[in-house]
């Protein structure tokens, strides 16, 4: 659409090309469609701003010990080098919904049921009575997984020679386990973990196995390996390596295609850690990753980014509205003509932002520019305003004038200022353009929700929390929901309807996050499509904005869960520092209610339990019964 959108804006260079090339010989064709475009910057009269400075703060490095407390029913994380890529595991397990505890005392660990030794295991980093203790910990009923297990004579618990670095592409899971429970698709049971052209590293093989590997790398060596017991796991790739590539949008040529399709290599790896634990923990309890008990989480999106996207917008928020679903509407604030398009961030284009947010639709910053080089924008100094600020797009490859912070305060500022009451607090950039400083730029400007990147390229079909800098180091409080299908690549989007409900399927085998790009830079087959998936799903998934399932899943991310027994019966501690509703609750099968608390609404799906409003500290009792209607036995409360 582009190249119609420029022949039409030719037609008015003409005139003013002309008068330039004739005052100045001098001049070039090129210098008179520059001085066309940059005349062209759209005044709001009596509007400017933001006022004060956007400061971004400093990375400040994570501290594990925030993550320290806990009771013994959940995971523990015994740390055996801080230096690690501790943060991107402790940023999965909360996505998969694993409690769990960080701690360096092995005596702490240890007295949790399932301990996972994190990044390795030998005489360097753990003295000789924590090796001997962790050596017999599996036959005295605990659970444990061991990550490189370099030394220390923990070979002999796993049964192998020697582990050794080894250049790995594909982790290949063999036969049934219990870490293959529920992951039963050809692309759970083989996942890419390494680059084709740029060489991996962080994983080992361990050498001579005694028994079956339980998974392999493509070359057969010995990828993960389990004891007799079935209790101790000695894990070959390193975990937290993986799932920072993914989360830090640093994958490295890992992913099988870019967007549209199914690259689940973090989820995989969190679930076979999810099922681990909750055979080894009795008393587990995990937290679901979708609202509501359902099975998938769609987020419907919409990019504003074309002269005529704004009026087709009111026919994609007619239809949503009378499903009742509340959608994201990424909105360029367009008010500079430059080799994108038009402006069309007017007064009129103002009254038709302000029809679409009247039908409830939630309104999203796209930027300013919507510039492809914003990926290489300066940060800016925090004091870019309207209209002073005025980005210009020369081609494909060149932007002028702008800045990661001006694109983020500006378009926030507009959008707010001409929708009074609003608060803008999702963004996604022009063509998915991800700087190292977004993050904290983000969060700095007053946003807290990021849909930046594409599902495959970040490795995984579920949200997450990003880092300072897209770097393992530091956290910032936003986080980012990845595209799973959009409009613009591999031909036109009704044709691909098959794929894109078979895609939602798979991803309903585990709760995955579905969100769905459409420019509505046309009608026709673009609405199609969003009418027939819609359709297909029927009530039977979460829908709502970015804004709303960020929100819960903000709100989810900071629940603490512990689990005590005692005579039988099992006190479950809730902690929600913020107040969400919907959670739901995976839970033993063998528990069966006795006591909740009085005001909570609570239904029942099988093992699952989904909470009504929940804030604060509540306590659930239940007790032991292996013929509990969690057990599958009894009849339950649907």
């Amino acid at each position: 659409m582009a190249w119609i959108r420029n022949a039409v804006l030719a037609g008015l260079f003409i005139a003013t090309v002309a008068a330039t090339t004739a005052a100045s010989a001098e001049s070039s064709l090129w210098d008179g469609i520059r001085g066309f475009f940059r005349g062209a910057l759209y005044r709001f009269p009596d509007v400017a701003g933001p006022d004060g400075t956007t400061t971004v703060s400093p990375a400040a490095p994570a501290d594990w010990r925030r993550f320290g407390e806990g009771g013994n029913s959940r995971l523990a994380i015994l740390l055996t080098d801080p230096a690690s890529d501790w943060l991107a595991l402790a940023h999965g397990l909360r996505t998969i919904g694993v409690p769990f505890v960080i701690t360096d005392d092995y005596r702490k660990a240890l007295a949790h049921r399932v301990v996972f030794v994190y990044p390795r295991v030998s005489g360097q980093v753990l003295p000789p009575q924590a090796l001997k203790a962790l050596a017999e910990f599996p036959a005295k009923g605990g659970t444990l997984i061991a990550q490189h297990v370099l030394g220390g004579g923990l070979d002999k618990l796993f049964g192998f020679d020697e582990a050794g670095p080894r250049t790995a592409t594909e982790l290949r899971f063999q036969g049934r386990s219990v870490l293959t429970r529920g992951l039963d698709d050809t692309a759970e049971t083989s996942i890419r973990i390494g680059g084709r052209q740029v060489a991996p590293t962080g994983s080992y093989a361990y050498s001579n196995p005694k028994r079956p590997p339980l998974a392999t790398y493509q070359d057969g060596s010995a990828a993960i390996l389990g004891d007799e017991t079935g209790r101790a796991y000695a894990i070959g790739p390193d975990l937290g390596y993986l799932l920072a590539r993914g989360y830090d949008n640093r994958q490295q040529d890992i992913a099988r295609q870019y967007v549209n399709g199914f690259e689940p290599t973090l989820d995989v790896l969190l679930r076979a850690v999810r099922n681990i634990y909750r055979a080894g923990e009795p008393d587990a309890v995990t937290l679901s990753t979708v609202p509501q008990g359902k099975p998938l989480s769609v987020i419907v999106s919409h990019d504003i980014d074309y002269t005529r996207s704004l009026e087709n917008a009111l026919a994609y928020a007619a239809f949503e509205r009378s499903r009742g679903i509340t959608a994201t509407y990424f909105m360029q604030v367009k008010y500079v003509r430059d080799w994108n398009d038009d402006v069309f961030f007017t007064d009129k284009g103002v009254r038709m932002l302000r029809d679409l947010r009247a039908t409830g639709m939630e309104i999203a910053s796209h930027s300013v520019s919507h510039a492809r080089p914003f990926k290489d924008f300066p940060l800016g100094d925090g004091t870019e305003r309207y209209p002073d600020y005025a980005p210009f797009v020369r081609n494909r490859t060149v932007a002028e004038n702008g800045t990661i912070l001006g694109e983020l305060r500006v378009s926030r500022f507009l959008l707010e200022h001409f929708l009074p009451g609003d608060v803008v607090s999702s963004f996604r950039p022009g063509h998915l353009a991800n700087p190292f400083a977004l993050p904290q730029a983000l969060a700095a400007a007053g946003y807290r929700f990021s849909s930046s990147v594409t599902a495959n390229d970040s490795l995984t079909h579920l949200p997450f929390q990003l880092t300072h800098g897209r770097e393992n180091v530091a956290e910032t409080p936003i986080f980012e929901f990845p595209v799973t299908v959009e409009d613009e690549l591999d031909g036109p989007m009704l044709d691909r309807l098959p794929q894109a409900l078979a895609l939602a399927e798979r991803l309903k085998r585990y709760g995955g996050l579905f969100v769905v790009l459409i420019h509505p830079d046309i009608l026709g087959q673009k609405l199609d499509f969003e009418k027939k998936f819609v359709e297909a799903q029927g009530d039977g998934v979460w829908y709502g904005s970015v804004s709303q399932f960020g929100e819960w899943w903000a709100a989810r991310d900071q629940l603490g869960v512990d689990a005590i027994e005692k005579n039988g019966r099992v006190v479950l501690t809730l902690v929600a520092p913020q107040p969400l509703e919907g959670l739901t609750l995976e839970l033993p099968a063998m528990w069966s209610p006795e006591v909740f608390p009085a005001g909570l609404s609570i239904r029942q799906q099988a093992n699952r339990l989904v909470l009504g409003r929940v804030s604060g500290k509540h306590e659930l009792i239940f007790t032991k019964d292996v013929s509990g209607p969690f057990s599958g036995n009894g009849p339950g409360l649907r």
